[in-house]
């Protein structure tokens, strides 16, 4: 039975497939450690959010922390882009790019979500920084939603 064009996309014989899955894979362990940096800052800080948090560790205490906020909010940042890019990226990947094209986009975007990270959460830099690391993610995304509203139109 001859395979759909779909089906000749959605394979690991696909080169733009595969580093698709190898980068979504790279997000995906990028947003998970996140988690942990959050709670490594709260340990470090003793600041938690709940009260039941705090049983742990008598001396914490429930309150804000402007550093434990950023590196949530980094987090958020992750969780809203992130998302939409591998919804984006897929699209992207049925439109048959070239290889070249759509694997060092898939780098581009990572890398720069890897730099935003770095430098919101781990080691603050002064802008422009943090948003050339964000334009640079979004303007992939873009990008690739262009080429699929394009191609599916």
């Amino acid at each position: 039975m001859a395979k759909t064009a779909i089906e000749t996309l959605i394979t690991l014989d696909n080169p733009v497939f595969k580093a698709y899955l190898f980068y979504n894979a790279i997000l995906v362990a990028k947003m998970l450690s996140m988690s942990f940096l959050t709670a490594r800052q709260r340990v470090a800080k003793g600041v938690f959010p709940n009260p039941e948090d705090i049983v742990l560790s008598p001396k914490s205490k429930i309150k804000v922390d402007e550093d434990v906020e950023r590196v949530r909010r980094a987090h958020q940042n992750d969780l809203e882009n992130i998302t939409v890019y591998m919804v984006a990226a897929f699209g992207f990947v049925l439109t048959n790019p070239s290889p070249w094209l759509a694997i060092n986009l898939f780098r581009a975007f990572t890398f720069a979500r890897i730099a935003h990270t770095l430098v919101y959460a781990v080691v603050v830099v002064p802008q422009p920084a943090r948003a050339i690391a964000f334009f640079v993610g979004t303007s992939v995304t873009i990008y690739m939603v262009a080429v699929s509203l394009k191609a599916f139109y």
